[in-house]
């Protein structure tokens, strides 16, 4: 697989040829989308190049939205974590050429939403990161796909020890969703580049 430093450099010269760069950062849970960032927003701050980062995962819904819902547990990880449409129209359609968005933000110690302004920069790169980023209703929007590769395993090894000992759920919810996404929407196929982590 394509080293990463040469990732990050080859798209540093693509964000310095265009006005605003949108680049998906799409892996499974643990898959290593957070060091990624962490590189690319050093060697952005080096090269001097605006940016701003999303993280999918700070727009889901509160817990009554995806839990106990009467669906299965993985139908409501994939297709109620996120109030999908919305995001689509409310987010995604206005990264392109919008300054400003209205987003909600998360708080898991209060289970609410709080709606902050965002102003995007005029040029650079706008890096969201997530699960699921190729399923349909966002597709279309990137300029580029990465996808990180990890095995099931390999993942679950870098839980937490209080998280792995609840293996069942994700055996119910998690990774019965990432098996529908991997199925369905076939990420590692469609990504633009695919890193094994």
């Amino acid at each position: 697989m394509v080293k990463v430093l040469e990732i990050i450099s080859e798209l540093i010269s693509l964000v310095k040829s265009q006005n605003r760069y949108i680049l998906g950062i799409d892996g499974l849970s643990r898959s290593g989308k957070t060091t990624l960032v962490k590189q690319l927003q050093e060697t952005l701050d080096n090269e001097e190049i605006e940016y701003y980062f999303f993280h999918i995962d700070d727009h889901i819904v509160e817990r009554e939205g995806r839990y106990n819902t009467g669906f299965e547990e993985w139908y409501e990880y994939f297709q109620l974590q996120w109030d999908v449409d919305w995001l689509k129209r409310n987010f995604f359609e206005k990264l392109i050429d919008c300054d400003q968005i209205n987003l909600p933000y998360y708080h898991s110690d209060t289970d609410t939403q709080e709606i902050r302004t965002v102003t995007l920069p005029k040029t650079g790169l706008i890096v969201i990161e997530g699960v699921f980023l190729q399923r349909k209703e966002w597709q279309g929007f990137f300029d580029k796909v990465l996808f990180l590769d990890c095995s099931q395993e390999r993942r679950f090894m870098r839980e937490t020890k209080t998280t792995k000992r609840n293996r069942e759920k994700f055996e119910r919810r998690y990774w019965k969703a990432e098996e529908y996404y991997i199925n369905t929407f076939k990420p590692l196929d469609s990504a633009d580049i695919v890193i094994k982590t």
